[in-house]
């Protein structure tokens, strides 16, 4: 099977999104399929590239400012590019299917597209993309709602990779069928790292970009007070270490000042997918307090290597979390945050049932099957 790929993010440009395209690029290519992708020009990477795995990328030349994320404007620089790109592609060769990478900015290519030369599209939703999804695109996703939605509507497959994403999508469209297929973790490179259970000090890792959606305002305040009471419980330190950066810094930076939290949590900043794991192999709890997420990369990760999981309800917690940690409403996420970090044999029972779980049912390859069979179809 020859797959088009549009996506306005691949690595080392872009999020979970990215992540997701690079993987599932790779097994579809591993799997003996031909692999071509379209996307974003950044910085010196090349504009035609041709991976070891076989995967063909290109590269359209655009505006792109920040490696993780773009502004509507840069997507729409994106958009027209890779629209003008595979128009021209498409007149030299053929494809049998065509993978979205998000429903905004790439669907409009791929309805196009499917007018001029009859290629099926799936769009596989990000989140961000689903109108209402995201505040800074309130005000333009109003006047491309209706585009959207016919977006939709010739579709050949929709795909979100959360029940919650599915929800979202099915709130704001409910006409067409969804279908949910999660995302993956590369087990082999996140793997748990020699947990010393008898240390004295707890370490709670939280790892994603700093912006507000993502809680963390709501658990640091409270911080003092886990930390006082897993010491009066069993006599550990407790210290919450922030890695990743944003906009949001500087007012998270305040409230620990304010909230006088500075001896239990700590900046790391931004750090490189090496570094990120072993932070994840140096902790003994990982949290994500987010407000709204898709599938969160970072959880999986986490999992990946062996640890507990402490989130609230958003999407994704309900595929990811059942006996390898606590989901948990922001008003008592202390609560069961102070709960794993007393009680040693229970953070070792839901680290193990993580790293099982990210094993069995998490594996890019075992996900990329369900994606080649929906492709198939």
């Amino acid at each position: 099977m020859k797959i088009l790929i549009l996506s306005h993010e691949y690595p080392p440009i872009g999020g979970g999104g990215a992540n997701a395209c690079y993987f599932l690029s790779r097994e579809f290519a591993q799997a003996g399929h031909q692999v071509t992708i379209v996307t974003a020009q950044y910085e010196h990477l090349p504009q035609e590239e041709k991976t070891a795995d076989g995967v063909l990328i290109f590269r359209v030349r655009c505006r792109r400012s920040n490696k993780e994320k773009s502004s509507f404007f840069e997507m729409f620089t994106y958009f027209t590019s890779a629209w003008i790109f595979t128009d021209r592609l498409l007149k030299k060769t053929s494809f049998d299917k065509c993978l979205v990478f998000f429903g905004i900015p790439s669907g409009p290519i791929a309805l196009h597209l499917k007018n001029k030369y009859s290629l099926s599209y799936i769009i596989r939703f990000g989140g961000g993309d689903i109108p209402g999804a995201q505040k800074r695109f309130k005000y333009i996703y109003r006047i491309l709602t209706p585009v959207v939605k016919k977006i939709w509507k010739r579709a050949d497959g929709l795909i979100a990779n959360s029940e919650g994403l599915w929800k979202r999508a099915q709130a704001f469209e409910d006409k067409y069928e969804i279908t949910i297929v999660e995302n993956g973790v590369d087990t082999d490179y996140f793997v748990p790292g020699s947990q010393n259970h008898d240390k004295k000090e707890i370490k709670i890792l939280f790892v994603s970009r700093l912006i507000e959606g993502k809680g963390l305002q709501f658990i640091i305040p409270d911080m003092s007070k886990v930390r006082s009471e897993v010491w009066q419980k069993c006599g550990k330190k407790v210290v919450l270490v922030i890695v990743g950066d944003g906009p949001y810094r500087p007012r998270l930076e305040e409230l620990v000042a304010k909230t006088q939290t500075g001896h239990c949590v700590k900046f790391e900043g931004h750090k490189n997918k090496e570094q990120v794991r072993q932070y994840y192999q140096d902790s003994d709890i990982f949290i994500l307090p987010s407000l709204s997420e898709g599938m969160p990369n970072v959880v999986l990760e986490a999992m990946a290597c062996g640890l507990p999981i402490v989130m609230t309800p958003c999407e994704g917690s309900k595929e990811l979390v059942t006996d390898n940690g606590i989901v948990s409403e922001l008003d008592s996420f202390a609560d069961a945050l102070t709960k794993v970090c007393v009680d040693t044999a229970l953070r070792q029972t839901m680290g193990k049932s993580s790293l099982t779980k990210a094993e069995t049912y998490f594996q890019w390859e075992r996900i990329s099957r369900r994606y080649l069979a929906f492709l198939e179809k």
